[in-house]
């Protein structure tokens, strides 16, 4: 079904009911056992740093269980580990995986269009160079914090080709592998291809990046089979910003804004600028968009407590700087407070209000 064209209630509506249908799956007994099982076979943590754009799904781009990957989003997956609330949630994220006993993959990366420069990263004003740049600064700060060494953590600097959903890993000398230039007949030549690209990274970590980079190859060859033509221009109708919004797995519907920047209003002026200019061009209906907050809990108590004022914060700071910044636009804005259980994935709306 194309939500994208429908009218702004039936598309909340449609919202709510996907991420009812995400909870009950993923805390089904038969995904609880999926992804238990691939823990165990591959115990690395992996996480990846990704830009707002929601045609960035590595999940899905490489057949990937839900909740296995990790997503930190922000504007053109600009991070600084300086950042105050990034440096604290990376912290917390790693001490949980170190004292498993596991280790942790960071896939630190940029995007781009071959077909199209402008379907490119709008952050990085579709400056490529540029983005790749950032992201080989990023993995500089992440040596500089966790080590050279990359026993426990390493960060993997990875493109991304939005035409085609291909990865391309940067290796540690300088060569890369371009997903898109394999084929799925290519599988049994992925492992060697991994241990020339990363020759310091451990045998486990390898066998744990294999199965994302095989699926890669199946994901970029249903994509060639599959009409690609609306899933690579920006038509998102919605503003995500928090955390928890594993559910919105499907492309360009939503520019999810991660709450790590000590700036949020720059990312939210982007994302707004992008709403408008998708109503103006009519690739979305112009008759209202969504402000979404969430922020994800662990226990009941004091952390949902503490995760409902964060939403509440965060929503109401973002409706203020689109007011103020975009006051025609906010006059189409349908606004939602929201908090996640982290156990079941289960989106727990607060409060909602509408236009006018």
């Amino acid at each position: 079904m194309d939500i994208h064209n429908k009218p702004i209630e039936e598309r909340m509506e449609w919202l709510l009911e996907h991420a009812s249908r995400h909870s009950k799956n993923y805390s089904s007994p038969d995904s609880w056992l999926a992804r238990t099982r691939y823990l165990a076979e591959h115990p690395t943590s992996i996480a990846v740093l990704k830009c707002m754009d929601g045609r960035i799904n590595i999940p899905v781009a490489t057949n990937t269980p839900r909740g296995i990957i990790q997503p930190f989003r922000n504007l053109g997956g600009m991070f600084n580990l300086g950042w105050p609330h990034l440096g604290e949630v990376l912290s917390n994220y790693l001490q949980n995986i170190v004292s498993d006993g596991r280790r942790s993959m960071f896939l630190i990366t940029y995007h781009f269009s071959k077909g199209d420069p402008q379907r490119g990263c709008a952050g990085f004003n579709y400056d490529t160079e540029a983005a790749k740049a950032h992201t080989y600064q990023i993995k500089k700060q992440m040596e500089q914090v966790f080590g050279v060494g990359h026993s426990t953590v390493y960060p993997v600097v990875c493109g991304f080709e939005t035409d085609e959903d291909a990865l391309i890993l940067h290796g540690s000398e300088g060569e890369q592998l371009d997903m898109s230039t394999l084929g799925p007949g290519d599988k049994d030549t992925l492992l060697p291809r991994l241990e020339r690209l990363f020759p310091d990274m451990s045998a486990q970590m390898r066998q744990d990046l294999l199965p994302l980079i095989s699926g890669n190859l199946d994901h970029i060859d249903e994509a060639r089979q599959a009409d690609r033509l609306l899933d690579n221009v920006h038509r998102e109708w919605m503003i995500c910003i928090g955390r928890g919004f594993d559910f919105l797995h499907m492309p360009n519907l939503a520019l999810i804004i991660g709450p790590y920047s000590p700036n949020l209003a720059v990312p939210i002026h982007k994302a707004a600028g992008i709403i408008e200019s998708n109503m103006s061009a009519g690739r979305i209906p112009d008759d209202g968009f969504l402000l979404l907050a969430s922020v994800p809990y662990q226990e009941l108590g004091v952390d949902r407590a503490r995760a409902e004022l964060k939403s509440q914060f965060m929503r109401e700071f973002a409706a203020q700087q689109i007011r103020d910044a975009f006051p025609d636009l906010a006059k189409k804005m349908y606004e939602k407070t929201a908090v996640l259980n982290w156990q079941s994935r289960e989106l727990e709306v607060l409060q909602e209000s509408r236009p006018g």
